[in-house]
């Protein structure tokens, strides 16, 4: 058995232990319309949109990047748990250059000569680091502004690209050894 079928089976097998745990929650009231909006289904279709939907959402600042693309799911029908997943995307070691990436778009997009300040890793704990990256980004202004939004949809859309490319694999694979089959 393949790898990518046992992975399919193992999404299949997961779907009714992540909707049987939403009885003794909070969240039992919400159930069937949660249910009916493939939020917690393990599906090609849901799955890519939820993986998408978490890249999309995955450079908005801070603690909305989840609360964005948990409203995003269930309003266009992506699965959550992906899209929370997605969202870890960006991390501390992964920012800036993400970053670094968005403001070249951007800079490349808007008219006139844009220069990157360097950034410079402030010496001592956590919190200064972090309020260093936070003045670094403040300016990086209108190139960064311009260049997020393209970033984060060329990644949304890889990112459903690339589930559907790999949940259609195998059924091309068959459907040609097949076809290999019955020729004379």
């Amino acid at each position: 058995m393949s790898q990518a079928r046992r992975f399919r089976q193992w999404l299949r097998h997961l779907e009714p232990r992540v909707l049987d745990s939403l009885n003794g929650s909070f969240l039992r009231r919400l159930r069937p319309w949660l249910a009916d909006h493939q939020v917690f289904r393990f599906n090609r279709e849901s799955l890519a949109r939820g993986l998408a939907l978490g890249m999309l959402c995955a450079l908005i600042p801070g603690p909305f990047q989840l609360v964005f693309s948990l409203a995003l799911c269930v309003w266009l029908g992506g699965n959550a748990i992906a899209a929370a997943l997605a969202t870890l995307f960006t991390n501390p070691v992964t920012i800036v250059p993400l970053y670094w990436v968005a403001y070249q778009m951007g800079a490349a997009l808007l008219p006139g000569q844009h220069s990157m300040p360097t950034f410079a890793a402030p010496q001592g704990g956590l919190g200064e680091w972090a309020l260093g990256l936070g003045e670094w980004i403040g300016t990086l202004g209108w190139p960064l502004l311009a260049g997020l939004p393209v970033l984060a949809t060329l990644l949304a859309i890889h990112a459903y690209l690339l589930v559907q490319v790999l949940f259609l694999t195998p059924v091309i694979r068959r459907a040609r050894r097949r076809g290999m089959a019955s020729r004379p």
